[in-house]
């Protein structure tokens, strides 16, 4: 079993909160999929990086996560492609981890 998780900002560059519709359209599109979806909303988490080396850059971001017995690297390669464009991102995380369910 793997647990893979979607880091998703909250606001744009310019500091404008994402609408709503987006979130829900990957919260429909997980659970289709996957058959359930976790999602860590309530205090947004930080994510903090350096960009140039110097600069440190911020985003707020809510965590969304699915189980899955198989990780379909394709499907997931080309899903978070999808989300970088509708989220107007340069990057966006979307990690797998082996896990034990007990």
């Amino acid at each position: 079993m793997h647990l893979i998780q979607l880091l998703l900002p909250l606001y744009d560059n310019a500091g404008q909160p994402f609408q709503r519709c987006l979130y829900d359209a990957v919260r429909e599109e997980l659970v289709a999929r996957f058959g359930g979806l976790t999602t860590y909303s309530r205090a947004p988490a930080k994510g903090l990086w350096k960009e140039d080396g110097e600069s440190v850059q911020k985003d707020d971001i809510v965590v969304y996560e699915v189980m899955a017995e198989a990780v379909d690297r394709p499907w997931w390669a080309a899903y978070r492609e999808q989300l970088k464009a509708t989220f107007q991102q340069e990057e966006l995380v979307v990690r797998a981890q082996p896990i034990e369910l007990l």
